[in-house]
Order: structure tokens, then C-alpha cells, then sequence
């Protein structure tokens, strides 16, 4: 029994910090869990929890835009409070890590501040995902992918949602 202890502490410590987090979820799910918390690592905010109530809400919303064929957030009160992103690319040309990599590439327009004045280009838009990402006061998240003939919709739900004008984001 403690040989299996010891095994286990090891393997988490080889995995990283969130391995405890990510087990269990399908790996796919388990890859988007970790590419936030890498994000939030080196931002310096706590990591994120899955939360499979959100993934099934972005499941759902992730099928409606497969369906249309483009990106359009959902109206605020069909996200129940949760902050949103969303993403689109060509069918099986990305993984978790590629999808949730160009979130995290905002990060080079990003000024620590008080939102929305935290954009080097002077448009928060322009870091929104990221900022969401990186929120500190964001706890959980949950993902999921839905395809259409073309295209993957990416539809990540957040909560507490990120982005609240006059909040104040930066490293910690």
C-alpha cells in the first residue's frame, strides 16, 4: 500500500501539479484543463477546476454554432452568469493545446490594469480571452468541440465569469 502512495505522489509530481485534477477526464478534456492552468501558472493565478455541468452547456451551445457555421456568444442569460469563449477552425487540424494557444497568444497585448483599460492596443477585445483565461477570481471551467462538415466550434464556459468592468487583472 504505501509502495502504491509513493508510486502515485511520483507520478503527479512527473505530471505536474494538476494531474490530480485532470484524472479521469477524457484526454482531449484533460489537455484543455491543462493548457488554462499552464496559462494561469505563469500569469500567477490559481489553477482552474473542470466543471462537467459547464462542459455539458458548452456541449450544447458548441452544437448550436456547428449548426450555423459561425461564432455568435451566447446571450448572456443562456450562459446562467458564466463567461464564454469561442473559437473556430478547420475539422481535426487542431488539438485542445493549438485551440486554447490562440487565446493565449493575446497575451502579447495585454497590460495589467483595471478592465477594460488593459490592452497595449487600446481595445480590450484584443486580450478578452485571454483575460478571461487568466482571470483570478475565475474558479472552473468546462469545454467542449463540436464539428460540423467544415469547421470545430471550441466553446469554453467560465465561472465566476472574467472580463467585469472596473475589475482589476494583473500577474500576481
Amino acid at each position: 500500500m504505501l509502495k502504491t502512495i509513493v508510486l502515485a505522489a511520483a507520478i503527479c509530481a512527473l505530471l505536474g501539479g494538476n494531474a490530480v485534477a485532470e484524472a479521469g477526464l477524457h484526454p482531449f478534456d484533460a489537455e484543455l484543463l491543462r493548457t488554462h492552468n499552464e496559462a494561469r501558472s505563469d500569469f500567477g493565478a490559481k489553477p482552474l477546476r473542470w466543471n462537467e455541468e459547464l462542459a455539458n452547456d458548452a456541449r450544447a451551445y458548441a452544437k448550436t454554432l456547428a449548426r450555423q457555421g459561425r461564432l455568435e456568444h451566447a446571450p448572456a442569460i443562456a450562459r446562467r452568469g458564466a463567461g464564454e469563449n469561442l473559437w473556430q477552425g478547420t475539422d481535426r487540424s487542431f488539438t485542445a493545446s493549438d485551440m486554447i494557444g490562440r487565446f493565449v497568444e493575446e497575451k502579447r497585448w495585454f497590460k495589467p490594469g483595471r478592465f477594460p483599460d488593459v490592452s497595449t492596443t487600446g481595445n480590450w477585445v484584443d486580450v478578452g480571452h485571454y483575460t478571461q483565461i487568466v482571470w483570478p477570481s475565475t474558479e472552473e471551467v468546462g469545454c467542449a468541440v463540436a464539428s460540423n462538415a467544415r469547421d470545430e466550434f471550441l466553446v469554453c464556459r467560465y465561472r465566476p465569469a472574467g472580463n467585469i468592468y472596473d475589475g482589476t487583472i494583473a500577474p500576481q
